[in-house]
């Protein structure tokens, strides 16, 4: 694998590192600016609505410019949204902050994964995207816990700060590493791009990571009360089954990258199968302590399987202009982490209790599987050859049928 995909991990630990941090550092932020914690909690809001909004947005501006480029302009705007955080006077100044750091997550992903994906052989482009996103899943081991102490102890400003630190290092290894190649240039423009979207797979695509990764979200963002409520943990072990999911997800996409290199339907089907079961058992599994903590290690673990391979999947069926589709799964992602968490929020204050968020994720992972048996039917429909019925019936002869004239 290209060293040049390290710079990719690197920008990408940085990006996870500020997208969750701000959960961990809620009441210091609200404490000191003056502010309530639910008030402090439109800053999570400020951020995603950043990354659904700029993923599309800068994918589309960027269109003509080398990738290379883009990514060291995308991961220079990452730097001034979080210097400008770490500096922000008040509360309206840091919400417009997090809305200017959240705008490259998006694209920096979507450019980055056509750019990973070229640099390596064909058999090799899902083990290449599953390397960059190893920053982001190593982020909530490492990234997350570290910068949220530091938080606690220097102040959350010096969190920011140290954020930035991280995208000066991302800029110089994208500087260092990514070569000065033609291949990493677009080769068609706005209007490419733009009819990439068009395609029905390319949606189908879309909508399978929305309710694939809602299912995730509907149970991770209510798994602090399912561990101290259900399972009976102290409020401080939660920190530490948290980096345990990091663990789960890290080894997820690992193995996710390297199974869809060989299978990469199968890898996706299965992982969102092995997803939809093990958020069903959930009720079961927070009865002990020990189930408990592997359940959430199962689920990063499941979740993260799914990851490559869909991001593989929306750029082969925008193959002709992978950019802006490859950065609009980045805001599916964005929008799944928000319709995930409202729908297990749904089923919370329905009051069918504490794991009831799980199970609702586990109709959300067999909807996408439905959806994704549904884009495979239509690959099927699309490629398989007409029969001689059919084209009777159609009256379609095919370019290499007619006869030759002249």
């Amino acid at each position: 694998m290209p060293l040049a995909l390290l710079a990719l991990a690197v920008g990408a630990f940085g990006i996870g590192t500020t997208e969750f941090v701000m959960m961990g550092l809620l009441p210091d932020v609200a404490d000191d600016l003056g502010i309530s914690i639910p008030t402090a909690g439109h800053l999570v809001s400020a951020y995603a609505l950043g990354v659904v909004i700029g993923a599309p947005l800068l994918a589309a501006v960027t269109a003509r410019l080398p990738r290379r480029r883009v990514l060291i302009a995308l991961m220079a705007l990452f730097v001034a949204g979080n210097a400008l955080s770490a500096l922000a006077p008040d509360h309206g100044w840091l919400l417009a902050a997090r809305f200017l750091s959240g705008l490259p997550h998006g694209a920096f992903f979507g450019v980055g994964a056509v750019v990973a994906t070229s640099m390596v052989p064909p058999e090799r482009k899902a083990r290449s995207v599953s390397l960059m996103f190893l920053g982001l899943t190593v982020a909530n081991v490492i990234g997350v816990p570290a910068a949220t102490l530091m938080g606690q102890h220097l102040g959350w400003r010096a969190t920011f700060l140290a954020v930035s630190a991280i995208g000066v290092a991302a800029i110089a290894s994208l500087t260092l590493l990514i070569p000065h190649d033609d291949t990493h240039t677009p080769a068609t423009g706005l209007r490419g791009e733009l009819a990439a979207l068009r395609s029905l797979p390319v949606w189908l695509a879309l909508g399978t990571t929305v309710a694939g990764f809602g299912a995730l979200f509907a149970a991770y963002s209510y798994i602090t009360p399912m561990l101290t409520d259900a399972a009976g943990y102290a409020d401080a072990s939660v920190t530490l089954l948290l980096a345990l999911f990091g663990v789960g997800a890290t080894a997820g996409n690992l193995l996710g990258g390297r199974l869809a290199d060989h299978a990469m339907r199968a890898t996706l089907f299965s992982g969102l199968a092995s997803l939809a079961l093990i958020l069903a058992l959930f009720p079961l599994l927070m009865q002990t302590a020990w189930s408990a903590a592997l359940a959430v290690v199962l689920l990063g673990t499941a979740a993260f399987v799914t990851g490559s391979p869909l991001q593989l999947m929306v750029m082969e069926k925008a193959s002709t202009a992978p950019s802006l589709a490859s950065s609009a799964n980045q805001a599916a992602f964005n929008l799944a982490n928000a319709g995930g968490a409202w729908i297990g929020g749904l089923a919370l204050a329905a009051g069918f209790g504490v794991t009831s968020p799980a199970v609702a994720g586990a109709a959300l992972a067999v909807l996408g599987l439905a959806v994704a048996t549904a884009a495979y039917a239509v690959d099927r429909r699309g490629t398989a050859p007409r029969t001689g019925r059919e084209l009777l019936v159609t009256g379609h002869v095919p370019q290499e049928a007619e006869p030759v004239r002249g």
